[in-house]
């Protein structure tokens, strides 16, 4: 499975760009980095040689097409994220076939992975983390899209997205998603385990017994 870093901080991505596979961020990640979306997404492209998914701002069919065109003109390896709406869709279908690569966001059921893959999305991205606070079950959800594409054998790819802990992570493995796009605490914490912590300090400590030379 692959591992991309959910965020538009400079200095987060540097620290674990030889690990990640790619970035995705969206306007909120960006506003609070006070910096231009533009400068900061050139930044974050010279660093990760991935996926970096980049979102629209306008909520119309031409203006996310402009914008798009846009903001895949900054990068080759810029996604442009283009939110689960009609307009949206009608916007992935003219960019599909302009081959610009797409990642259709805030997904939240099933039926609209299903109708952004038939649009020709390049990527999707349920909510897991959302879902669940609202009482659904997000890994349930991305199970339920795994099934109709591998079904159907529709060539865009699951983003595990929204997540909060470590176990989601885990979940989205087991579940087979190619994708999880994972927060820089979580992914720092998927380095830890209370028993390795305990396990280095005994040797550490066995090791202060052992006659010098």
């Amino acid at each position: 499975m692959k591992l991309y870093l959910d965020t538009a901080n400079v200095a987060e991505i540097r620290e674990l760009a030889w690990l990640v596979d790619g970035v995705t961020t969206n306007p909120s990640l960006v506003a609070r980095e006070g910096r231009p979306f533009r400068d900061v997404l050139r930044e974050i492209c010279a660093i990760v040689k991935g996926p970096v998914s980049a979102e629209v701002i306008s909520l119309d069919r031409d203006g996310m097409v402009r914008e798009a065109r846009e903001l895949a003109a900054v990068a080759a390896n810029v996604v442009v994220k283009i939110p689960m709406t009609e307009a949206g869709m009608q916007a992935v279908q003219v960019l599909s076939r302009d081959g610009i690569t797409t990642n259709v966001t805030l997904v939240f059921s099933a039926n609209q992975a299903l109708l952004a893959a038939k649009c020709g999305a390049t990527y999707v991205s349920p909510f897991v983390g959302r879902i669940d606070d609202a009482g659904g079950d997000g890994m349930a959800v991305v199970n339920e899209i795994l099934t109709v594409y591998g079904q159907y054998e529709f060539r865009t790819e699951v983003i595990v997205a929204s997540v909060r802990h470590p176990g989601h992570v885990l979940q989205a493995a087991l579940l087979g998603a190619p994708i999880a796009t994972v927060p820089y605490d979580v992914l720092k914490k998927l380095f830890g385990h209370p028993l390795t912590d305990a396990g280095i300090a005994r040797f550490l400590r066995d090791w202060q017994q052992v006659p010098s030379a």
